[in-house]
Formats: structure tokens, C-alpha cells, sequence
């Protein structure tokens, strides 16, 4: 981008650093897919800073504030968004729009596969409990508030602001990608097993490349808001929803379709064969080799615009702090992390249940991919929503809507036929998940409209990132301990089979009753010829305790709490500042 005009050069006040050319008019508005980040993998993680709107007071106080400004000035002062289709752009925007996107698309490669893919193919190899610890790898995507501004304040001007950042970790990525393929189908098989890898040691290198792409997005973040001219810098919405959606789509959806022998055999094959058509490490292998290309072009043919730091790191993390000893913020941070407790069971369990039943990689693929649409179009209208009623509302219809589509999640589970998966029962299961996505995006759509409108404009990037972090982490952190607890109630007890002097055993036959809850006693058991009985199955009590927990802090606290901070004028979130200076 050419050199910054005067009246986006950057003013401070009270020692902030406010950027005029940095801020998008439509940035306090949701994505165009209506959920304000393109994840379609129904985890919903907020990814976007946000900055301060164009037309808000404190950003005219500061122009006001010049010893320069004229009534003159002002107009131009504020860039204003240019309603460009896309073909209309400058070249140049196309061209750094289609890089925001291929950035963006790589990162969701690992979050797809860590938070959609693997945890399906672990069912076979691990427990719940065991699948609790790999969830912890997706922990780093909500703590990225915690070492963002390190990303923003230590660079090489050499390099560039953001490529000293994007290009090592692109490397780290493709590297430990290309290991993890050479390693992975031992890694699942063996992980657990006596003289095998732990589980920690297996999620260790997940968390690796999660930590990697949760790093690179605060780079690419910042990178998208100085790529484009400030008059189509909302592109840079549409470039993150575009690659993301794509990237976790390819590797949730797609590779777990292509993954799966029974899709394979029932779609593209004549004569069954005993694995699918994609591999998880040639998958890995591809894309490993793919991050290393990515960087090498980019290292060699995009140059970066040379700037000056004027950032402290001690300062954004004064200004967090200074937010976080606001009331009102510490009654939402509250809010965000029991509210999604009363989901966890269903959004963390139910299709892992299904598959345990006999559901199928194949028809779970179907689903998602049926689902997946669903969720965009869905996601749309909720957006159109949210700006009609309040938002804090129809978080509370979602709310109760979400609580519902666990219920009927359980009992679709129970109704799970006898004789193994009828067209009917996989419509069911579709409508399912139809029904927990779309309360979910209502839930996310109509919290993100909330933080935008109460977010500080003058210091809008830190606080949307703060707000985001404490909604993604309580979605998160309740994970690992839902799933213990599943594994905690269920009993379930081996019994010696028949004997069948015709039969190949893969173990040592069983011959007395002990108990097989957990995933590597029940492959004892089944290896040694006997019959795993379930005699009480934890996931119905969990997803019953999840549900009760929901309803009973969502009308004693949550609710009152919410419309009750939905009301509370725009002061009440505000730092306590100085007046403007020149």
C-alpha cells in the first residue's frame, strides 16, 4: 500500500496509540456468513480483533484534538468504506485479498483436523477421558489475548512487521505437519498402549500446531488491516470467513468423507477395500509440504510496507488489565464461562456416542456435510436478527433453544436402532444437528453483536480480543472434565462369549467377568472373545446433569444478569480516562 495520507497518521491519547487508517466502519458488524468468524466446525471461536468505528466520538475527539485540524480536514480525516464490488477493487487489493484468503486457509488445515477430524478417528483407540486430554489442544486459540501483544510489538524491520512472525511459524507448521504424517497412524494405534506414546505426548503435538495457527492468526489479523486500502479494509472479513470456512472444511468435512472406508466403498468403489481413499498421513504429508511452498513464495515475492512501532507491550497489557477491574466486564466474564457448561455433554459427546453405536465415519461424514450449508444460510438470517432485536435476547432464546437440542440429542442416541443405521434414523440425526447448529449460531451471532456494541472504540482491539478469549474458553475448558466424567459414571462388564473352536482370537480369551468402561478394556474384551455388556451408560447422566446445571444457572443468574447488562448505558463499560490533550 503507498505511503499513509495525513489524516491517518497515528494520534495518542493518554498514552494510547489511536489509528485512524487501522479502523473498519463495518467492523463492529457481524461476518457476511452472519456468525462473525466462518468457522463452520460448530465450535465458534471468535478469531477477529475488532477496531473502533470511523464515526465514533473519541475518534473525531482525537482528529479535534490536532493542533492542525480544521472543519476542513475532517471530512477526509475518517476514510469511509467504499461500497466496491469485488472485480471493482484496485488490482492491488484483489491480489492482497487472495493472499489474506490463502493465509487464512492454512491456518484452518490443523484446526480442522484438531478440532473436527481426529477426535472421530481417536474413538476407536482412546477413551472419553483420553479424548478429554487431546480437546486441551485446541486451548491455545483461546488464549491467544495472552501473548498477542508480543506479536504486535516485537518484529526485525528487516523482515517486516508481520512476515517476522508469519514466515517461522509457517515453517514450524509445515515441519511439524510433515512429521506428524510419518508418525500419526503408529501415534493412534500405539498411544495409550503399554510401551506405546502417552496421550499427553500425542495431544503435546497438536497443541504444537494449534499454538501455531492461533499465533500466526494475531500476525495475519494485523497484516489484513494495513494490506488493503482503508476504504475496502472490510475485505479483510471476507478474506478470514472465505479461508478459514475453507480450510476447516476441507480437512473436518471432506477429508473425514474421503477418509472413511465404508464412504468409500459405498460411493467410489466396485470391490470393498479395508481403508479409505485419503489417508491422515498423506494428508498431513501434502499440506506439510504445502505451508513450506506458501512460505517460500512469500518470503520471495511479497514485500511488506516498512512501519514504525509505537506500541508498548506493557501498555496493551496495562489497558487489559484495566478492563478487566470494570464490574460490568467481570459479571460477563462470569456469564461466558458457566453459560456453555450446560452444552458440553452434547457438543462434545453425542457423535462420538453415535459412532460407539455403530453410527459410521460415512454417515457422520453425510451429516456434516449436509449440516454444513445449513449452517451458513442459517447463520445469515440470525445475523439479519441480531440487528432488529436486541442481542442479549435472542441470546437467551438460543440459550434455551440449545438446552432443548441436547435433549433431543440423548434421545436420539436412545432411539438408536437395533438392527444398525435406517434411512430414517439418519434423518433424524441430521435434523439433530441442524437444530444444535443453528442455536449455537444464534448463541455466537447475537454475543458478538454485544461485544461490538459495547466494546471501547479507542481501545476496541484489545477489548474485543479480551471478550472473545473469555467466550472461547468457556467453551473449552469444560471439555476435558465432561469427558472424564462420562468415562467416571459409566459400568459396563465383560462377559466370557461363547466358545468357537473355528474363531481366531486376537487376545488372551476371557474367561472371567471384569469390566471394560473404558475403550482400551472393551478391545480387551471383544480381542479375547467376549461380550461387553452395558450396565450404565455415563453420557445420559452427564448430559442430564449439563442440562439441569444450564437451566437452573440460566434463570437464577444468567438471564437477570444479562438483560440486566443489556440495559446498562455505554459509560458503564468505559475506562476511566483523562481529558484530551493535543
Amino acid at each position: 500500500m503507498g505511503a499513509r495520507s495525513r489524516q491517518g497518521k497515528p494520534s495518542k491519547q493518554n498514552g494510547l496509540t489511536v489509528d485512524t487508517s487501522k479502523r473498519s466502519p463495518t467492523s463492529s458488524q457481524p461476518n457476511a456468513n452472519g456468525n462473525g468468524n466462518g468457522n463452520g466446525m460448530n465450535n465458534n471461536l471468535e478469531y477477529r480483533r475488532k477496531g473502533a468505528h470511523q464515526d465514533s466520538d473519541t475518534v473525531t475527539a482525537n482528529l479535534m484534538a490536532r493542533e492542525a485540524f480544521t472543519l476542513d480536514d475532517h471530512v477526509p480525516a475518517t476514510p469511509t468504506v467504499n461500497n466496491h464490488g469485488f472485480w471493482e477493487l484496485p488490482l492491488s487489493d484483489q491480489r492482497n485479498f487472495g493472499l489474506l484468503v490463502l493465509l487464512y486457509f492454512l491456518q484452518g488445515i490443523p484446526m480442522g483436523l484438531a478440532g473436527g477430524s481426529v477426535p472421530f478417528l481417536l474413538k476407536d483407540h482412546m477413551s472419553y477421558s483420553e479424548i478429554g486430554v487431546f480437546s486441551l489442544a485446541s486451548y491455545p486459540y483461546s488464549l491467544k489475548l495472552l501473548w498477542s501483544p508480543i506479536v504486535d510489538a516485537v518484529w526485525s524491520p528487516n523482515v517486516g512487521r508481520r512476515k517476522s512472525w508469519i514466515l517461522p511459524i509457517q515453517v514450524l507448521s509445515g515441519m511439524g505437519m510433515l512429521w506428524l504424517g510419518s508418525h500419526i497412524e503408529s501415534m493412534m494405534t500405539m498411544t495409550g498402549k503399554p510401551g506405546g506414546p502417552t496421550v499427553w505426548g500425542f495431544t503435546g503435538w497438536w497443541f504444537f500446531l494449534v499454538l501455531m495457527c492461533a499465533t500466526q492468526d494475531i500476525a495475519v489479523d494485523g497484516w489484513a488491516l494495513t494490506l488493503l486500502t482503508p476504504g475496502n479494509v472490510s475485505y479483510a472479513s471476507t478474506a478470514q470467513t472465505v479461508g478459514l470456512t475453507a480450510g476447516q472444511f476441507l480437512s473436518y468435512t471432506v477429508f473425514l468423507a474421503f477418509n472413511s472406508k465404508d464412504f468409500a466403498n459405498k460411493y467410489f468403489r466396485s470391490e470393498p477395500l479395508d481403508h479409505g481413499l485419503l489417508s491422515l498421513s498423506g494428508y498431513l504429508t501434502f499440506w506439510g509440504w504445502a505451508f513450506i511452498a506458501v512460505t517460500v513464495g512469500l518470503a520471495l515475492m511479497k514485500r511488506e510496507e516498512k512501519t514504525k512501532n509505537e506500541d508498548g507491550v506493557w501498555d496493551v497489557y496495562k489497558i487489559m488489565w484495566g478492563v478487566l477491574k470494570l464490574k460490568n466486564v467481570q459479571t460477563i466474564i462470569l456469564v461466558h464461562l458457566i453459560a456453555k457448561i450446560g452444552f458440553q455433554a452434547n457438543d462434545g459427546v453425542t457423535n462420538l456416542k453415535l459412532l460407539d453405536k455403530g453410527f459410521g465415519t460415512d454417515n457422520m461424514a453425510l451429516t456434516v456435510l449436509i449440516d454444513f450449508p445449513f449452517e451458513i444460510g442459517l447463520g445469515y438470517y440470525v445475523g439479519k436478527w441480531s440487528q432488529k432485536y436486541t442481542p442479549m435476547r435472542i441470546w437467551c432464546w438460543g440459550f434455551v433453544g440449545r438446552l432443548a437440542a441436547a435433549v433431543f440429542a440423548q434421545f436420539t442416541v436412545v432411539i438408536f436402532p437395533a438392527g444398525g443405521v435406517k434411512p430414517w434414523y439418519l434423518l433424524v440425526v441430521i435434523a439433530e444437528h441442524v437444530l444444535s447448529t443453528f442455536m449455537n449460531t444464534v448463541m455466537f451471532v447475537a454475543v458478538s453483536a454485544f461485544h461490538a456494541r459495547i466494546a471501547d472504540p479507542v481501545i476496541g482491539g484489545t477489548y474485543m480480543t479480551l471478550l472473545a478469549t473469555v467466550s472461547n474458553l468457556g467453551g473449552t475448558f469444560p471439555r476435558y472434565f465432561v469427558l472424564r466424567l462420562v468415562d467416571a459414571f459409566t459400568s459396563a462388564t465383560c462377559h466370557p462369549g461363547r466358545p468357537d473352536p473355528a474363531a481366531h482370537l486376537k487376545g488372551l480369551p476371557v474367561t472371567e467377568p471384569f469390566s471394560c468402561a473404558i475403550q482400551s478394556e472393551k478391545e480387551r474384551c471383544l480381542a479375547g472373545g467376549g461380550i461387553c455388556e452395558m450396565v450404565r451408560d455415563g453420557y445420559y447422566i452427564v448430559n442430564i446433569l449439563c442440562v439441569l446445571f444450564g437451566l437452573f444457572t440460566f434463570f437464577s443468574f444468567i438471564r437477570p444478569r444479562v438483560l440486566h447488562l443489556q440495559s446498562l448505558p455505554m459509560r458503564a463499560w468505559r475506562l476511566a480516562t483523562a481529558p484530551v490533550k493535543a
